[in-house]
């Protein structure tokens, strides 16, 4: 122990002699163990640490699959039947997403909410902050009006008031008596289910089609294994259960099958490969920093090769020698790891301001103990990786020759180690720039793809009208709908506006069921064509700028009291009208007794992503005006609207012209979930940006950290060639001449380097295929541009040495020693 305590003293001692080269190392280091550590502890919150729930590898979200749709929502009565006669399960619960006006508690806002089943929250193994949860008696339609909220609305509204059971909440104009609260910081990224502040049984969703059983509603399904049970068990259950279900109910269950995925699967969804990819390219990264500090320990070496030849000359052991670099290797990595832990703290908070949005389980992310070990155990393996070889290297001096040299020599062993890890640092920098360039391309074609929409200068959001109008006439909610269009219209700056109550371009879907005229009315609804459903207004095609193709769009006399009406989209009309003009023709509707004639055709929009919509298999768009839907639905509609305004520009205060506009009609109206289409596209193609700015910032570091490297050789081998520099010259060597051979062996070096990591991007790149878009993972314009980067970079790294070598006076370097 005390020897080992006068090997950390001396090396303490002796990095502080060198304060230059100590520095370089520990910010090497602490950039790179930095990268690391920030890295794992994102992907230690998103994949490796357990859902914050009792026993959550138990738990499983269920969805329906549907003949030309997968993963879609589940009807009530299926649930009811699923929970019936599953034996999989211990318990399964519903949950959909919806959005409360709430009023009574000062200025009217609309909140987040839920409509649950009474075991949701059992099955989560959640536990209420006060009061209970819902019970079996408060699900069925017509139980007593009873609401759960979250802690955070408690502490928000009601001042965390310890009374708050039994005290009333008004949403959507209804009181309900709060039962209980939620604990705050209930975060479930799954299909049906959002950080929601109100909970209401599902019973008191007033919907109309909620006991149908094709109705899914959006509804989507959560439960809890049984004890022994595994995921595959339970489909093989599920499965005889729907095959049971389409048996007795063939109308609504034919093709119906049950999707069962594992709820941190379902949670993390994509994002696993991007974070492996991501944390091999930070691996990398490190390895160069460790390469790099290793040959600053072989040039630091010839320095100190008279101390180590006195020291075997004294009797030391060559193993003595080793333990002794290597614990200066250790305190650099330990100090260059402590750096490099503050920079993590820095980085993680700095990457997930990035990009939110792309990362699930974010509130997870943090510097926990985990993190710690981590972090001591990369910074221990990168004092031994860099720290070894030049180890080993230094404990075998020649005593004669370097006593008798006093130091100044140095094996062509060690030089021809210092061009190996100049080569393998160039390698692994060119695997990374070949990433980040690959990345940097596909980001480049999404942006240039056409989403059938124009995206500039149009605003999106929710409209909730006052409670007052739930259980108005049809018409009466028409004429306020209309009123709220026209008061937005005369705004300065708005050039179009429109209700949207179907599906909105890459943010929500719905669906509509139809089959042509002229054919039998399919026997079930799955045996039905579907089409994306569309329910707009007349201003949404300018709205949104999609093209007229074909016919006409909708008009104000397209309403309530005139025949039904639809316009489809390309692709519809190339699928279901091959080679036919579809103006004129007739389809019918699964919800209207009536058939609707098309009277136009629009370009398509890419409802699924800019890159993935072509892959889905239901593109086709279907539009209907909002004035001709049945009154059962437009009487649900005051709750929540979408409307979708096209302003000329960044028109300063428009936000607060629509609200002003709003609160005129009525001071219980809310305007929510305000967002740019601009960045509905953005978000749309976040987890590609997110991976693209993190392997060019890889990237970047790499490049710098291995110019770094070549530059250090160069300079080296320029020193211990100063003798033989001299005699050149003094033979009548020019100086261009001096100048062509040293940047000749970095150039050397550079190509080997180039070559070699060229080889390994070509295997490596393709782990990262899923993420291009455009662009393949051997794209040979990519690969040729971060050769020819890396090239011209080392060059430029190796011209300041050779230039100082060319500058040589031969008589001073004659008398070098």
């Amino acid at each position: 122990m005390e020897t080992l305590l006068q090997d950390f003293r001396y090396g303490f001692r002796m990095l502080m002699k060198s304060p230059g080269f100590t520095a370089v190392a520990i910010i090497t280091l602490a950039l790179g163990i930095g990268a690391n550590t920030a890295l794992f502890s994102v992907v230690n919150g998103v994949l490796l640490s357990p859902l914050p729930f009792h026993e959550s590898d138990q738990l499983v979200t269920l969805h329906e699959n549907k003949p030309n749709f997968e993963g879609g929502s589940v009807s009530y009565p299926n649930f009811r039947d699923w929970q019936k006669d599953n034996h999989s399960f211990s318990s399964l619960a519903l949950a959909r997403t919806y959005a409360f006006s709430f009023t009574g508690a000062g200025e009217a806002e609309q909140l987040n909410g839920e409509f649950v089943s009474s075991d949701f929250f059992s099955v989560l193994g959640v536990k209420p902050i006060i009061g209970r949860f819902f019970a079996r008696d408060d699900e069925p339609v017509g139980a007593g009006p009873v609401a759960l909220i979250s802690g955070g609305l408690w502490q928000r509204k009601f001042g965390s008031a310890p009374d708050i059971l039994g005290k009333n909440i008004t949403l959507d104009g209804k009181g309900y008596t709060i039962i209980g609260v939620i604990p705050a910081g209930l975060h479930l990224n799954i299909p049906g289910f959002s950080d929601s502040e109100a909970y209401l049984p599902i019973g008191q969703w007033s919907n109309p089609l909620l006991l149908q059983r094709g109705a899914g509603l959006g509804f989507h399904g959560l439960g809890r294994l049984k004890p022994g049970v595994t995921i595959e068990q339970a489909r093989a259950d599920m499965e005889t259960v729907t095959r049971n279900l389409a048996s007795a109910f063939p109308d609504a269950d034919k093709g119906i099958t049950a999707k069962l995925v594992p709820l941190k699967e379902q949670m993390i969804g994509g994002v696993r490969p991007l974070l492996l990819v991501l944390l091999t390219a930070v691996g990398l990264v490190l390895l160069i920093a460790c390469v790099n500090i290793a040959n600053l320990l072989l040039a630091r070496s010839t320095g100190r090769a008279r101390e180590f030849a006195v020291r075997a000359a004294l009797g030391a052991s060559r193993m003595r020698v080793v333990r002794q670099l290597l614990t200066e290797s250790i305190l650099l990595a330990v100090v260059g790891g402590g750096l490099g832990l503050f920079l993590a703290a820095w980085g993680t908070r700095a990457a997930l301001g990035i990009l939110p949005a792309a990362l699930p389980r974010a509130e997870q992310v943090g510097l926990d103990t985990h993190v710690l070990i981590f972090t001591a155990g990369i910074s221990l393996l990168a004092g031994i990786l860099f720290g070894l070889t030049p180890a080993l290297k230094t404990s075998q001096p020649d005593l004669h020759e370097t006593l008798k040299q006093g130091g100044r020599g140095a094996s062509g062993i060690r030089h021809r180690a210092q061009g190996v890890f100049v080569v393998i640092e160039m390698a692994l920098a060119i695997v990374l720039l070949t990433g980040a360039g690959l990345t940097i391309r596909t980001l480049a074609n999404l942006w240039s793809v056409d989403p059938g929409f124009n995206p500039r200068g149009v605003l999106t959001f929710g409209l909730s009208l006052p409670p007052s109008m739930r259980g108005a006439a049809p018409d009466a909610i028409r004429a306020a709908f209309r009123e709220f269009d026209q008061r937005l219209a005369s705004i300065p700056g708005v050039q179009a506006v429109s209700q949207t109550w179907g599906a909105v371009p890459l943010s929500s879907d719905d669906e509509q069921l139809f089959w042509l005229e002229g054919q039998p009315k399919p026997a079930n609804e799955n045996d039905m064509n579907w089409a994306l459903e569309y329910i707009v207004e007349p201003g949404y095609l300018k709205a949104m700028g999609i093209p007229l193709l074909r016919g006409r769009f909708f008009t104000e006399q397209d309403n309530e009291r005139s025949l039904l009406v639809v316009v489809i989209d390309d692709v519809f009309a190339q699928k279901y009208f091959p080679n036919q003009n579809p103006i004129g023709k007739r389809i019918n509707l699964n919800r209207s007794t009536q058939s609707a004639e098309i009277v136009g055709v629009v370009g398509h929009v890419n409802q699924w992503g800019l890159a993935t919509d072509g892959q889905e298999s239901l593109r086709s768009d279907l539009y209907i005006p909002c004035a001709q839907m049945p009154n059962d639905f437009t009487a649900m509609t005051p709750s929540s609207s979408g409307v979708i305004v096209r302003t000329a520009g960044a028109s300063a205060g428009l936000l607060d012209s629509i609200r002003h506009a709003s609160a005129q009609m009525s001071d219980q109206q809310v305007i929510y979930g305000v967002q740019s289409m601009d960045s509905l596209v953005s978000d749309s193609i976040s987890s590609r940006r997110f991976l693209m700015i993190l392997l060019v910032a890889f990237a970047t570091l790499a490049l710098v950290l291995a110019s770094v490297g070549v530059y250090g050789v160069i300079s080296y081998a320029v020193g211990q060639r100063t003798h033989e520099i001299g005699i050149r010259m003094a033979l009548g060597a020019r100086s261009q001449d001096i100048l062509q051979l040293i940047l000749g062996l970095g150039g050397k070096l550079a190509a080997t380097g180039v070559v070699a990591g060229l080889v390994a991007a070509l295997g490596l790149t393709r782990l990262m295929a899923s993420f291009l878009y455009g662009v393949g993972a051997t794209d040979p314009f990519t690969f040729a541009g971060v050769a020819v980067l890396l090239s011209v970079v080392a060059l430029a790294a190796c011209y300041i040495p050779a230039r100082r070598a060319a500058r040589v006076d031969p008589m001073v370097a004659l008398r070098y020693e």
